[in-house]
């Protein structure tokens, strides 16, 4: 497997619609007129994802005040989706994309680096996705503790 395709600010966001740790689905159609955070993590109810769900869990409030939706997306089954929810008190739509198609088309699927070693798996990523679904901000790789801070002063809103 070679690096996955990176998105940029200008692209049409990848359509998605998938199923939600609720039984729901939340789709980017579904959420058109509206900014949305797409934040991609490798596995629920481990300590770094932990810790950045409840980061925009934490700020959720001041995030959608500013008009922002927060999505959270893994390859996590719906059920696991449900445990990380309710043992962590999140507030925002967990989806499932098991087959990881979201994941790729987004660029935050493929090869990484772990521990100095190369493996596929979910790229830590965040999208901000404006109100006609084209992306405004591709971040890669990005850290699991601060994240949300530095995305905040980012978007303007510290």
């Amino acid at each position: 497997m070679t690096a996955p395709n990176r998105l940029a600010p200008g692209d049409a966001a990848p359509a998605f619609d998938l199923p939600t740790d609720t039984g729901d689905k939340v789709s980017l159609a579904g959420l058109r007129g509206r900014k949305v955070i797409l934040y991609a993590y490798p596995a629920a109810m481990t300590p770094g994802c932990t810790k950045q769900a409840c980061d925009f869990r934490d700020s959720l409030a001041s995030l959608q005040a500013a008009g922002y939706e927060v999505v959270g997306i893994s390859p996590d089954k719906p059920a696991k989706l449900a445990k990380f929810r309710e043992h962590d008190a999140i507030t925002f739509p967990l989806v499932s994309d098991e087959d990881k198609t979201v994941l790729t088309a987004y660029g935050a699927y493929g090869e990484k680096q772990l521990y100095g070693k190369t493996v596929t798996g979910v790229i830590r990523s965040t999208f901000v996705i404006d109100e006609q679904g084209r992306i405004e901000k591709a971040l890669y790789n990005v850290k699991a503790t601060g994240h949300v801070a530095k995305l905040r002063k980012d978007l303007g809103l510290d």
